[in-house]
């Protein structure tokens, strides 16, 4: 969804890959089906290490930053990936342990036949995406999307905020043009009238309406929200004694990276968005202004509940096949990120 032009609109997915559509053999066998059953050990064995997603280097900044303890085990690569196929394909090769997603993409590997698990949850309740026209657009509200051509990109959130955006207007499918894309591409698209609109995360609009709002470009907010942020990984990984203790001791850095981050905005605005993406203080504070703040639920029932209604509204449009998503949760990891921080950010 960004690239260099737009690196000032940061935190959304990053570009996807070729062959999303493939299926590929999943991971599941009598072995690893009973190892959500196992308790998680007390310690990480030495030797133990992961290959941890690390988009833009946020994380292990937010860890140096936020002075957390070292972690008991090897990173033995922080891999600078985002986008939710991208993931798939990594996980796939066996270049990734543990990924930081939004929903849709534990979704859609599993109609691809590869088994993962999520582990962590955060529970975001502002809308983290809006609408952005191409310039010279006379779309002004959800309602004038009737006959018009949409950006979609059904392995990422962006795709699940359009859907839900379209439902809740009460438009079918029928009734709209879904131009299948990736959202690295979603800016040429909207740039070169290829669509009429995209789903960008909140964080672009300044840099999008900064180039195109005097052609006739607008942006149109939306109260749909993407409910989860995630951690997830191959089910192949969580069958690891040695990798599942190592997964369970992150969590909880993950948690309080989070909670420090929003916790200390000016420090994150200049040490990262001014010093890492190069963008202007004013910049950088208009997009933190935005940012939810975290919350890691003791329990993940309301998250089943949002991530089957995201799987029933992807199956409604035949873009996966129906299932029970309850599959998709290793609930030994439940109540790990809650436990980790202070009260105020378990709700």
């Amino acid at each position: 969804m960004h690239r260099r032009l737009f690196l000032t609109s940061v935190l959304g997915a990053s570009a996807a890959v070729a062959g999303l559509s493939g299926c590929a053999k999943g991971e599941s066998s009598a072995a690893t089906q009973g190892a959500a059953t196992k308790p998680l050990a007390d310690k990480v064995p030495a030797g133990t290490s992961l290959k941890i997603a690390s988009y833009l280097g946020q994380q292990q900044l937010q860890f140096r930053l936020a002075k957390l303890p070292k972690l008991p085990f090897t990173v033995s690569s922080w891999v600078n990936i985002g986008a939710g196929p991208d993931v798939i394909n990594a996980f796939r090769a066996k270049s990734l342990d543990l990924a930081n997603n939004a929903g849709i993409p534990p979704i859609q590997a599993h109609y691809q036949g590869y088994d993962a698990k999520i582990v962590a949850i955060d529970v975001t309740r502002k809308p983290n995406y809006l609408f952005a026209t191409k310039p010279g657009s006379d779309v002004h509200t959800v309602d004038d999307f009737k006959g018009k051509r949409l950006a979609f990109s059904q392995g990422q959130a962006q795709g699940v905020v359009l859907l839900r955006a379209l439902k809740k207007a009460g438009l079918g499918y029928d009734q709209v043009k879904l131009v299948p894309l990736t959202s690295n591409q979603f800016f040429t698209a909207l740039q070169s009238g290829q669509v009429d609109v995209a789903p960008l995360a909140i964080s672009q609009a300044p840099a999008y309406l900064k180039q195109y709002e005097a052609k006739g470009a607008r942006t149109i907010d939306t109260d749909v929200v993407d409910l989860l942020n995630l951690l997830w990984a191959p089910q192949s990984v969580l069958s690891d004694p040695a990798k599942a203790a190592a997964v369970a001791a992150y969590i909880p850095q993950w948690a309080q990276g989070q909670v420090w981050a929003y916790e200390h905005p000016d420090v994150w605005n200049e040490q990262f968005y001014v010093k890492t993406q190069n963008l202007t203080l004013a910049q950088a504070q208009s997009i933190t202004k935005l940012a939810n703040k975290p919350y890691f639920p003791p329990s993940w029932d309301e998250a089943i509940k949002w991530e089957q209604e995201t799987a029933d509204l992807l199956a409604e449009g035949g873009f996966v096949k129906k299932f029970d998503v309850s599959s998709l949760f290793d609930h030994r990891f439940e109540a790990i990120a809650a436990e980790a921080v202070p009260e105020e950010y378990r709700k």
